[in-house]
């Protein structure tokens, strides 16, 4: 298939953690370490406790992991954590799943048009792509910090900025699912990632490894004409 297939323009726009990689254990240890320097954070974060920010905005990911702080404060220890992070995550990167570079390659020589956009800071994804080796695959990519809008927002102005007539979002949870409805692209659900999307509706197609999304993509795309 082509993705200019009588004159349209088609991309795949994804998800980052629990979509494309599993990082929680080398973010909780990222966040860990920097609490431990700092006098007004308590205890230590656990990867279960982490595993349920994910896929939250920065604000929402403050108020539930620091709540026991001051708005205010809450907010600069959390800058300070995803700052460690960043650099951290440069050398001790997230656990790939299988075949995702490969799967990205083979969705560009299908002629997928190739995108990210996730809740996380500026950074974050740039160490997913440095990991996967991926940077030259991935056309454009955005995240909260870029604009502090949701997701559905950064979705949407994705697939404008990028001219696409048409667009599909992967990713692996109920958030997910919503934010894509809301921008008005189909749904691909990741199931192997950390989400349930049982009895919503707006779900046009599952895969549960990412290996399958060519042949899931092409299926829906084969729906449409």
């Amino acid at each position: 298939m082509n993705n200019t297939e009588n004159g349209l323009r088609r991309g795949i726009i994804l998800d980052v953690d629990g979509t494309l990689w599993d990082a929680v254990e080398v973010i909780t240890e990222s966040w860990n370490l920097y609490g431990k320097d700092v006098p007004d954070v308590r205890g230590e974060i656990t990867c279960e406790r982490m595993r349920g920010c994910l896929g939250k905005t920065m604000p929402a990911i403050a108020d539930e992991v620091y709540d026991y702080l001051p708005r205010d404060r809450r907010l600069e220890v959390l800058q300070g954590a995803m700052d460690l992070e960043i650099r951290y995550m440069w050398d001790h990167p997230g656990r790939i799943y299988p075949d995702v570079r490969s799967t990205l390659e083979r969705l560009k020589e299908e002629g997928w048009h190739l995108y990210i956009v996730s809740n996380c800071q500026k950074g974050y994804i740039e160490d997913f792509l440095h990991a996967a080796d991926a940077e030259s695959l991935i056309e454009d990519h955005l995240c909260y910090e870029d604009t502090e809008q949701e997701k559905d927002y950064n979705i949407r102005l994705c697939a404008q900025r990028n001219e696409l007539d048409y667009a599909m979002y992967v990713g692996d949870t109920a958030g997910d699912l919503q934010s894509a409805v809301k921008a008005g692209t189909d749904f691909v659900f990741a199931s192997y990632g950390f989400g349930d999307v049982t009895g919503m509706e707006g779900v046009k197609g599952e895969i549960s490894s990412f290996a399958q999304l060519p042949q899931i993509a092409g299926q829906i795309m084969a729906g449409k004409e």
